[in-house]
């Protein structure tokens, strides 16, 4: 119980004296009180309240949109040397305030600091790459007759409206920002509802460094949301999120043929062949499903194909692996596990792993809420395997956002990829063989649009992320988003 309370003592000591002091709504360079009103914003780990914040509503989306129009007229004609050169002044200053904004997101989204601190390196690491490659967006001219010449060039769009999710919100906030502003767009973000403290504390930081109206950022819930898709001003909207969300989004812009661009959720596998690496498989399979982040992460491959002649002895590989993952405190730096973002996505695990039970797959690990006291008050549930699982099962089909692997055993090899393409989803997919032909055989024949083989979890700057099916539209963290944010115009000139 004394132990309990230094830990819970630690949490509350982390909190003091970093929380954000505006927390209004950010727009057209300065700071506005919300017409929508206030909401508490928790944190996952205690249950308490961080205090309150804004909630946007249709009429501060209008005002918004406004202020990010009038500032697209200037922005719209700044050089692309010129918006780097800001862009790698916002960079600067993530890393410069690394920390803090890593400690913000631990308090306020429950993701371990340790993990979270490399979020906000990646922030940076992110920015400065659309800012280095904004010049490259170039046009292309065509043969002609002569005395005509024919060229296409990129101009940007308008008023770009993106809202990303709780799991990694300074790294998303910042991630999506960059591209379109490289562009020469304006931007209005919308930061996870249940977790906004870092973008109010990134807005307080590099407040004057863009001109007004070219980055806005707006806190709130699902009416925000919804003015955004429908506002006549913002021609782009985008979305990380759920697959829930992302038709909802559709929908709403279809009325006024909006780009959309959404990298939505993941149900995604990761195959053992037989003469795959034991070692490294098993490393992968346990990094693989994100424990650490309590499976709260679209890529998580959380459904694990292994192959009869090697599954004991993997599965026996990856339960004692995982039982490397415990929960607590985030803002501790010892702790390798964080706590899921609430009360309601807590109790929707613990009703997957009864489903599960219901189902007959076999729990081999976890299953239940851990019984530190210090965590009494959170929204944990520990590392969680159900071996014997089949396609068929809910958990091997639905994605639960949590911390819940599947494992699943094959013998044939079409059989076990067509169970692989059986989801809705198709975001990654990790293949462990030391075969390359075997390795080139699967990567073509699964249908999911970023592939790791002998890997897993790792994203590259530069190389384009994104999902087949429903697991979204577009391409992101590369020159195709950056083009996302462009439009086409061929002029024709006789001379």
């Amino acid at each position: 119980m004394v132990e309990a309370t230094i830990l819970k003592q630690r949490a509350e000591s982390a909190i003091t004296g970093i929380l954000p002091r505006s927390r209004d709504l950010y727009y057209g360079g300065g700071w506005h009180r919300a017409a929508g009103g206030y909401a508490d914003t928790i944190n996952p780990a205690t249950g308490q309240s961080l205090g309150s914040t804004a909630v946007a509503n249709a009429a501060d989306v209008d005002a918004a949109a406004k202020a990010a129009t009038e500032g697209f007229a200037t922005w719209r004609h700044s050089l692309p040397l010129e918006r780097g050169r800001l862009l790698r002044q916002i960079a600067q200053v993530v890393r410069d305030n690394a920390q803090e904004l890593a400690m913000l997101d631990a308090i306020n989204c429950g993701n371990p600091i340790a993990e979270l601190i490399k979020d906000s390196y990646a922030s940076a690491l992110y920015i400065d790459l659309f800012a280095g490659i904004a010049p490259e967006i170039k046009g292309t001219t065509m043969p002609m007759a002569a005395g005509v010449v024919n060229l296409s060039h990129r101009e940007p769009i308008g008023v770009c409206a993106r809202i990303v999710a709780y799991n990694h919100p300074l790294l998303f906030l910042c991630a999506k920002f960059a591209p379109a502003i490289a562009a020469g767009n304006c931007v209005i973000m919308k930061p996870p509802v249940q977790a906004p403290l870092s973008a109010y504390r990134l807005m307080e930081l590099i407040d004057g460094i863009l001109p007004p109206g070219v980055l806005n950022v707006l806190t709130g819930g699902a009416e925000c949301g919804e003015a955004l898709t429908a506002h006549p001003d913002i021609p782009v909207v985008t979305l990380v999120g759920s697959v829930t969300t992302g038709r909802a989004i559709m929908r709403g812009a279809a009325d006024r043929l909006k780009r959309v661009i959404f990298e939505l959720g993941g149900k995604n596998a990761l195959i053992v062949y037989p003469d795959a690496d034991i070692p490294r498989a098993i490393a992968g399979a346990v990094k693989g499903m994100n424990f650490g982040w309590a499976g709260q992460s679209c890529g998580s491959t959380s459904r694990l194909f292994i192959h009869d002649s090697v599954y004991d002895e993997v599965l026996h590989g990856v339960i004692e692996g995982a039982r490397g993952f415990r929960p607590g405190i985030p803002t501790d730096a010892a702790t390798n596990m964080g706590a899921l973002i609430s009360a309601a996505q807590r109790d929707k695990v613990l009703r997957y792993i009864d489903i599960a039970k219901s189902e007959g797959a076999r729990l081999v690990l976890g299953g239940s809420v851990p019984t530190d006291p210090a965590l009494a008050e959170g929204f944990f549930v520990e590392p969680t395997i159900f071996a014997d699982v089949h396609s068929g099962m809910r958990i091997a089909q639905e994605e639960v956002f949590g911390p819940i692997l599947s494992v699943i055993r094959w013998t044939d090899e079409d059989e076990m990829l067509a169970q692989v393409n059986s989801t809705e989803y198709g975001l990654t997919t990790a293949i462990f063989t030391r075969d390359l032909a075997t390795a080139h055989r699967a990567a073509a024949q699964v249908e999911a649009g970023y592939i790791w083989v002998n890997n897993t979890s790792m994203h590259f700057p530069g190389a384009p992320f994104g999902g087949f099916k429903q697991s979204g539209i577009g391409r992101e963290e590369s020159m195709e988003e950056l083009l996302e944010f462009t439009q086409l115009k061929n002029v024709n000139i006789t001379l």
